[in-house]
Parts: structure tokens; sequence; C-alpha cells
């Protein structure tokens, strides 16, 4: 599946859906249609297609996940809001927001939610945001005031910290199951370059060798 688009004559606040689970975007869609000031303009479930599509239906907010097929929903979140400044995303994802949170944050994001939280939750994520609030759960939020007031408010514990959002693409896709030349052919770089990454990957993590990554990988999806 590629992209779809929806019309509707009421004005509501438009939402873009980005992930590449069939069935969540089919409930998420069923659960912001329902509101009467939210409604699903379009959807995609991968990167290579969500710019022009994204560009194309014009919403107030898009729900990106993290894990995509083709690539990272980090350097998606990237791409929009440099393309589009005024545009709420909003990172809707199944890993932990310790691990993940600032660095969607840094990356552009207003908001970040995971997946296990409850619609009504995910209802307010997405208002919030709209309305032009950051939305983290509680708490998050008082792990981000306890390191304001201490002054230490520079990131949080974590063992993906170090990588760079490329390294965390690649460290992603690996997990994913997918082998170098995939990476590559996704990446549109070359297995030389998707190598280095791995090696670099290696050593900021502190790991003894590729396999070590690969299992380190895989584990994080889970």
């Amino acid at each position: 599946m590629k992209t779809q688009k929806y019309t509707t004559k009421t004005k509501k606040n438009r939402v873009f859906i980005v992930d590449d689970h069939c069935i969540l975007r089919e409930g998420l869609s069923h659960l912001i249609n329902s509101e009467e000031d939210l409604m699903v303009c379009g959807e995609t479930d991968n990167v290579s297609d969500a710019l022009q599509a994204i560009e194309e239906a014009e919403p107030d907010i898009v729900i990106v996940d993290i894990s995509l097929a083709d690539g990272s929903g980090i350097r998606l979140t990237e791409n929009l809001v440099y393309a589009h400044p005024g545009l709420c995303v909003l990172v809707l994802s199944m890993h932990d927001e310790t691990e993940y949170a600032e660095r969607c944050l840094k990356s552009g994001a207003r908001g970040y939610i995971m997946k296990q939280e409850s619609s009504r939750n995910v209802l307010s994520a997405i208002r919030k945001v709209l309305n032009g609030e950051i939305y983290v759960s509680d708490k998050l939020n008082v792990t981000l005031l306890h390191k304001f007031v201490n002054n230490k408010f520079e990131s949080f514990d974590s063992s993906t910290k170090p990588l760079s959002n490329r390294e965390l693409e690649v460290y992603q896709l690996l997990g994913q199951g997918l082998k170098k030349h995939k990476i590559a052919e996704q990446l549109n770089l070359s297995v030389k370059t998707i190598e280095t990454y791995i090696e670099h990957i290696k050593i900021k993590l502190q790991l003894k060798g590729t396999h070590d990554v690969l299992m380190h990988a895989v584990k994080s999806m889970y």
C-alpha cells in the first residue's frame, strides 16, 4: 500500500498518519474520524512517499512512527519540520520514551506518546500538540522538571544516546532484520558506508562485533 486520501465537507483539524502497520492505521483512523474536531486527511506506510503525500494533503498535524519499513521516522520528522516549519508532528511509537522521546523532540516533534497508551491519551496528545503545547507522559514530564531544577537538562539516560540519527536509523533497520545490502538500497547509500555506520555503532555502544550489534538491535525492537 502506498498512500490514500480522505475528504470531508466539515471543517476539522486535518491529521496525516505515517505508520507501516495497516491494522494500527485503520484503528487510529477510526478513532480520529469519530471525533467532531478531527479527521484523517491521508496516510502512508513509508518514508519514501510521505513528503510528497503530506505536501498534497496539507495536514495540520502528522502522526509518525519511529520505525518504518524503509527508514526512520526521526529523520522524516527532521525533513518535515524543515520543509514545513509550522507543521505539528506527534511521534506515536512502541519504543520506550526514555530511549527516544528526547531525540524526537530535538528533531522537531512537538510530542511523543507510546502505542500502549489509551485512546483517550492519544486524542489528548493530538489536541495538545495542535494547540501549540508539547505533549509527553506525566512520568516523562516529571523527569524533565527534575532535570531542569537540578541543571541536568542535557539528556536522558539511553543505551542509544551516543548514536547519531543516521546511525540510529541503520541500527533500527538492522533490528528489523534487514541485511546490509538492503539497508544500503533503502537509504541510497553504499554497502561500504553501511558497514562504516555499523562499525561506529559497535564502538559507541561498546559491543564486541557485528553479531553483537545485530543482537542488540533486534532486542531493542521488543
